[in-house]
C-alpha cells in the first residue's frame, strides 16, 4: 500500500511583523494533532546568521534550544509547548545555512560548469530543506516563514513556495496568510486595506492565499469579512479573525471556534471523524484563569527590558502555577540595578527568586547580591545555568572565605576559579554552535531533594553553556552545605547544586525550562513554586 502523500502548509506574513504567525502555527497544529493527524511545525528564517546562537537577546529574544542540541528561534518553544512534542535541527532553517550549504557545494565541485544562482539553486535547497522532515512519515508539515510579505530577505522563501505549490499538486499544499486589520479610533473603523494590498503583493509573486487570518483589536463584522473575502480572492468561511486575547493559550480555541481546522482539511481534501476535543486544554485553561492563590517570584536577570528573552521561563511558570492552581506574578528585576545597599528593598514583599540564565560580566555582581541575600533570608530560589554558577561564586566568597573567587568567563586570572572553562571548550575559538548543547544524561544522588522531585535518579536536561562547576572545590562545598547532588554520567560534571537547611536553594546547569509544556509541566518549575506557596 503506497504512503499518502504527506500536505504542506505554508504561512506567511503582511502588513507588519509581530503578528503571532508562530502562535497561530502552533495553534493550528494542536487542533490537527487532536484531529488524530501527524504534524510537525518548522521555521524559515531571513537572516543571514547562521542560527540564532551568537545573537543579542535584545536582537532576537530568547535562543531556544532542541533536544539534539540546535540553536532555533523562540517559535520553535511555542511549537513545542502546544503540541508536546520535540522539534530538532530540521524544524528551523535560517537563509544563512541555505547559502553556507549551497556554497560548499559549490567549492566541492558539485556545480562544475554551472552559474551558481538565486534560481534554481538557492530556492532548489529551500525546497529540499522544506521536504526534508516528510521523511519522518509526517502526515501534515506547516512551514513559518519569517518576516513580512515584500521584504527583500524573504523573497527566495516566497518563490520557493510558489515552486512548491505546483510541483506538489492540487490538494497538496495551503496558504494561510496573517495580516493586520488595524482599528482607526479617529473613525472608529476597521480598515481593510493594508490587507488587500498585502495580499496583492503576495499575487505578484505568483501565490494566492487560501485562507486569510486577520490580527485585529476588534470584532471583525460579517461586511467586513465579505469585503476581504472580495478583495482577496478567498470563501468568506476562510477569512478567520485572530483577536487580541488575554493568553496565547486561549487562541486554539478562539480559532476552533470559527472552524479553522475544517477549512484546512477541507482546502486539503483530508477527512477525519475525530473531533478537536481540547479537554486538557480546556481543563488548563480553567485552573490558569481560576487560581486559588497568588504568589510573586522575582526574575533577576540582565536581559530585562525585552522579555522574550525569558519566554520559556515564563511560559514554564504559567504551566506549574496553572498545575497548582496558583497565579505565578513575575517581577522583573535587572540584575545591574541591585546593589548591597538596596538589595534587601529590591526583594520586598518577594515570595521566591530564580536567577536567570545569561553570558557576560555585565549585571554579574548584583546577581550575587541576590544570590546571598536569597540565602540568608532563606527565600525559596532556583538558579539556572549562569544562575547556579552565581550561586556557587556567592558560597565561595561569603561561606567558603575565597573573596575572589569568581568564574573565569569573568576573570580569567582569578586564583579561585570555582567556575572554570570546560575541558572540551579550551581550544574552541569559532562561537556559533561550539558550545555544550542539547540534551544530556544526569544522575542524582539517592535522597537529594532533586531526586525526590524527579521521581528518579536518572534524567536527561537540554545544556547550553561552556563554563562549568569547578570539581576541585566539590569537598568544600559539601562539607559547608551546598552539595552537588547530580552528575552527569560519562564527564562527572557538576550538574545540580541543593542547599542544606534552606526551604527550596538549588541551582542548575541545565535549561529545564526547554522542556515544560502545557500538557507536561515541568517538574523543577512545579516543585519550586511550591516551595514558594509554603514561604
Amino acid at each position: 500500500m503506497s504512503k499518502k502523500p504527506t500536505k504542506y502548509i505554508f504561512v506567511t506574513g503582511g502588513v507588519t511583523s509581530s503578528l503571532g504567525k508562530g502562535i497561530v502555527s502552533a495553534s493550528l497544529g494542536l487542533l490537527l494533532k487532536e484531529r488524530g493527524f501527524n504534524v510537525t511545525i518548522q521555521k524559515l528564517d531571513p537572516y543571514i546568521n547562521i542560527d540564532p546562537g551568537t545573537l543579542n537577546p535584545y536582537e532576537h529574544g530568547e535562543c531556544y534550544v532542541t533536544q539534539d542540541g540546535a540553536e532555533t528561534d523562540l517559535d520553535l518553544g511555542h511549537y513545542e509547548r502546544f503540541l508536546d512534542s520535540n522539534t530538532s535541527q530540521n524544524n528551523n532553517v535560517t537563509t544563512g545555512r541555505i547559502y553556507q550549504t549551497v556554497i560548499e557545494k559549490e567549492r566541492r565541485g558539485d556545480f562544475l560548469g554551472k552559474t551558481v544562482q538565486v534560481i534554481p539553486h538557492i530556492t532548489n535547497e529551500i525546497k529540499r530543506r522544506i521536504k526534508i522532515l516528510a521523511k519522518q512519515n509526517y502526515d501534515i508539515i506547516i512551514t513559518e516563514i519569517g518576516g513580512t510579505v515584500g521584504d527583500i530577505e524573504s523573497l527566495p522563501y516566497i518563490e520557493s513556495v510558489r515552486q512548491l505549490r505546483w510541483e506538489l499538486g492540487e490538494h497538496n499544499s495551503l496558504v494561510i496568510h496573517l495580516t493586520l486589520v488595524p482599528y482607526l479610533a479617529a473613525s472608529g473603523e476597521l480598515k481593510t486595506k493594508p490587507s488587500q494590498h498585502s495580499v496583492r503583493q503576495l499575487m505578484e509573486y505568483g501565490i494566492q492565499a487560501d485562507i486569510l487570518v486577520c490580527r485585529t483589536e476588534h470584532n471583525i463584522t460579517k461586511e467586513i469579512r465579505a469585503k476581504l473575502a472580495q478583495f482577496c480572492n478567498v470563501d468568506i468561511t476562510s477569512v478567520i479573525e485572530s483577536k487580541d486575547l488575554d493568553t496565547i493559550y486561549e487562541v486554539p480555541l478562539n480559532l476552533q471556534k470559527q472552524n479553522f481546522d475544517d477549512v484546512v482539511l477541507n482546502t486539503l481534501n483530508l477527512k477525519s471523524e475525530k473531533k478537536a476535543e481540547l479537554k486538557d486544554w480546556k481543563q488548563f485553561l480553567k485552573r490558569y484563569k481560576n487560581p486559588k492563590r497568588k504568589v510573586e517570584i522575582a526574575l533577576v536577570g540582565k536581559y530585562i527590558s525585552l522579555q522574550d528573552s525569558y519566554k520559556s521561563i515564563v511560559e514554564s511558570f504559567i504551566h506549574a502555577g496553572a498545575e497548582l492552581e496558583t497565579e505565578v506574578k513575575i517581577r522583573w528585576v535587572y540584575s545591574g540595578d541591585i546593589t548591597e545597599q538596596n538589595v534587601a528593598q529590591t526583594f520586598e514583599g518577594i515570595d521566591g527568586i530564580l536567577i536567570a540564565p545569561g553570558f557576560g560580566d555585565r549585571g554579574i555582581e548584583g546577581k550575587i547580591q541576590a544570590a546571598r541575600f536569597a540565602r540568608e533570608a532563606k527565600i525559596p530560589t532556583l538558579g539556572i545555568c549562569l544562575g547556579m554558577q552565581i550561586m556557587t561564586i556567592e558560597f565561595a566568597r561569603t561561606v567558603l572565605g575565597l573573596e575572589k573567587a569568581n568564574s573565569v568567563e569573568f576573570d580569567s586570572s582569578t586564583v579561585d576559579p570555582v567556575i572554570s572553562l570546560m575541558e572540551d571548550q579550551k581550544n574552541v575559538v569559532e562561537k556559533g554552535g561550539t558550545m555544550r548543547l542539547g540534551a544530556w544524561k544526569c544522575s542524582l544522588k539517592l535522597g537529594s531533594k532533586l531526586h525526590e522531585i524527579y521521581g528518579g535518579r536518572n534524567i536527561s536536561e537540554r545544556h547550553r553553556h561552556r563554563y562549568e562547576f569547578n570539581s576541585e572545590y566539590s569537598k568544600a562545598f559539601e562539607s559547608n552545605g551546598l552539595v552537588p547532588t547530580g552528575f552527569n554520567p560519562e564527564t562527572q560534571l557538576v550538574e545540580t547544586l541543593e542547599l542544606k537547611d534552606h526551604p527550596f536553594y538549588v541551582g542548575v546547569q541545565y535549561h529545564p525550562e526547554y522542556k515544560s509544556t502545557v500538557e507536561s509541566p515541568h517538574p523543577l518549575f512545579v516543585a519550586f513554586v511550591k516551595a514558594v506557596q509554603s514561604k
